[in-house]
């Protein structure tokens, strides 16, 4: 009995499921439907590539902040490089103050800071120097990933062009579709249209005014003609009576009027 309940419970999901994917399908076929998807889409995805160019400028941002950067730890490898040559210049001065005695040479204290300070800048020389190559390699990547990008973004905002256009073509078709599929149901009779069947009632109600009037127009030639049957019987009617009193002397008509003599008029006697 359970098992029964069971596979009830189930159809009923399955019948719930089934009509509402056929209305949600039905419904998303709507053009005005259609119209706003295309409208949502098209505002995501100007709001996905506003963003993109956020992201761009942010780059390219970095790439200038690193150019300086550069800039600033060239023009520092420039002036240790001369501050590395002056301390060696000023060494050489010092050594040759002792004709090339090495000993009394490395002994003096203005040799030993001149030894020093060539040390410390060919130390900062050289971090300097791989700071450039560091910088250079990360603008050369971010060069190159801000020109990828700018390709990708310019090829979305076409996209995004050719959305507006979709979406005008998508409602033409979807409305063109629509029209087609009920004019082939009218056809086979799987539909009704009510335009159609409010045409047709316009129509009929046009068809029963036409037929009213001409009733009428029939109807009214019709009491012209009785009239005209009533006034001619009672014409003819009218002659005989006046025939017959004149024929027994009820009327004043003289002979003369109608051509008889009162011979021919009177009523012979018995």
């Amino acid at each position: 009995m359970f098992r029964a309940i069971g596979k009830y419970m189930r159809a009923i999901g399955y019948l719930l499921t089934f009509r509402i994917d056929k209305a949600s399908e039905s419904l998303r076929m709507n053009p005005g439907v259609v119209s706003a998807n295309y409208d949502r889409i098209i505002t995501e995805k100007r709001s996905r590539i506003n963003q993109y160019k956020d992201a761009i400028s942010a780059m390219i941002a970095q790439e200038e902040t690193k150019k300086e950067k550069l800039k600033v730890v060239t023009e520092e490898i420039q002036r240790l490089e001369k501050l590395k040559a002056g301390a060696a210049a000023k060494a050489r001065q010092v050594a040759s103050k002792y004709n090339g005695d090495p000993e009394a040479t490395r002994n003096d204290p203005e040799y030993q800071k001149c030894q020093s300070a060539f040390t410390d800048f060919s130390s900062t020389l050289s971090e300097k120097q791989a700071r450039v190559a560091e910088l250079e390699s990360d603008l050369e990547q971010l060069v190159e990933n801000v020109n990828r990008h700018k390709l990708q973004i310019q090829t979305q905002m076409r996209e995004l062009e050719k959305l507006g256009e979709e979406k005008h073509d998508a409602v033409a078709s979807m409305l063109s579709a629509q029209e087609e599929k009920q004019i082939a149901d009218l056809m086979t009779g799987l539909a009704e249209d009510r335009t159609s069947e409010e045409l047709r009632e316009l129509r009929d109600l046009r068809n029963k005014a036409s037929a009213n009037a001409r009733v009428s127009r029939e109807l009214a030639g019709l009491d012209t003609k009785q009239a005209e049957a009533e006034f001619m019987d009672f014409a003819v009617n009218s002659q005989a009576n006046d025939e017959f009193d004149a024929l027994i002397g009820l009327t004043n008509k003289s002979p003369e009027s109608d051509g008889d003599g009162p011979e021919k008029t009177r009523i012979p006697e018995s």
